[in-house]
């Protein structure tokens, strides 16, 4: 993984807007043309490349959801399920009602069933071939391509079949330690995303302490890095996450409280929410708890559920704050999450989108030329 030597670095945490035609067939699941997913991925890594974005994605453009995408790789999923709306929310039932009415509702959810395992590789072999062909294709040094963790698989699809719970998760796990490995053998960075590490404490994990939610979190992050064993840790990054809506977040559990847990991850880099109004004070968080020589923090210093175009000069000082803390060449930066984790429903609009990444790459920038102006 790139580090940034001199100079900050810049990624995003994976989705991007697709194209609505692209979304709409998505949404429906729908038989995609492979040119169109061409053409989207091709794009979106032209769009990165030319606003300077070093450690780019492919958007996530052929995945409906960062976490159902797997139930067309996986056997042992059928059915549906409703989707757990976060706890949180019911303290206000016609906010949770307007922002959960339409199209969130609309993406199926299926159950685990039956024993599960690998069954189709066609779909992760194209997508990394599409990566890493736009990569070579445009120039571009290094990319990342997201896969899901075996806790939000687990959230998300509930479990109907194993006896338990960590029965589950490690017969998700064995089953995406296949692309875990595929992703890394292609030469792309594997990121993870593991929103329940975070988020599920008002989903999945309803009625538990915080404490008792920390030891779910041990759990998780034992059987993740089994399915990781032996794969190099500076080739991967784990994305944390308490959800992706603009909505009040009250009750997200502290980054305090887990983050002694998320530093026994295997992968080396930590891609946190730090951009949003809940999370953004929690930089000083490492004042105490002291980032590990071997990672690197990649804080979110874009907020992805607003329009607001953040000041570079804003992006500048989160960006500052966390290198007086962890050092300027641990520190990358990025963003709180994805722009359209479920395709279509994503509210920050397109060129706005953009328009942000164009912000965070200016004001890495500016904190460059303040951490590296004087050596």
């Amino acid at each position: 993984m790139r580090i940034s030597t001199d100079r900050l670095l810049t990624t995003h945490v994976g989705s991007l807007p697709r194209p609505a035609a692209l979304a709409a067939l998505l949404r429906d699941g729908a038989e995609i043309p492979d040119a169109l997913l061409d053409e989207a991925v091709d794009l979106a890594l032209i769009r990165q490349r030319d606003i300077g974005i070093d450690i780019a994605g492919d958007g996530e453009m052929s995945k409906a959801s960062y976490a159902t995408y797997v139930t067309a790789r996986l056997s042992g999923f059928s059915g549906a399920a409703p989707r757990r709306m976060p706890a949180y929310l019911d303290d206000f039932p016609e906010f949770r009602d307007r922002l959960y009415g339409g199209a969130h509702l609309a993406m199926p959810c299926p159950c685990c069933t039956g024993p599960v395992a690998p069954a189709d590789g066609r779909p992760l072999a194209a997508d990394i071939a599409r990566l890493a062909g736009g990569l070579a294709r445009h120039g571009m040094a290094q990319g990342f391509l997201t896969a899901a963790s075996p806790g939000v698989i687990a959230g998300y699809q509930p479990n109907r079949f194993y006896p338990s719970h960590t029965d589950y998760l490690e017969a998700v796990a064995a089953a995406m330690r296949t692309e875990y490995q595929a992703i890394i053998a292609a030469g792309l960075i594997l990121q993870i995303d593991c929103p329940d590490l975070a988020a599920s404490r008002h989903t999945s994990f309803l009625g538990l302490t915080d404490g008792e939610f920390a030891a779910q979190v041990a759990l998780h992050v034992e059987i993740l890095n089994h399915a990781l064993r032996d794969l190099p840790a500076e080739r991967m990054r784990v994305h944390i996450c308490w959800g992706n809506t603009e909505s009040p977040h009250h009750r997200d559990i502290p980054l305090r409280a887990i983050l002694p847990e998320l530093l026994k991850l295997r992968p080396q880099a930590l891609l946190i929410e730090a951009a949003n109004p809940r999370h953004a004070h929690e930089w000083a968080v490492f004042r105490d708890i002291a980032l590990p020589d071997d990672k690197i923090l990649i804080p979110g210093v874009i907020d992805t559920t607003t329009n607001f175009v953040e000041h570079p000069d804003l992006v500048a000082e989160r960006l500052c704050r966390f290198a007086d803390l962890i050092g300027r060449e641990r520190l990358i930066a990025g963003t709180d999450c994805g722009f359209d984790t479920i395709a279509g429903t994503g509210k920050v609009d397109a060129r706005i989108t953009w328009a942000k990444l164009a912000s965070l790459v200016e004001g890495a920038a500016i904190a460059s030329d303040r951490l590296w102006g004087g050596a």
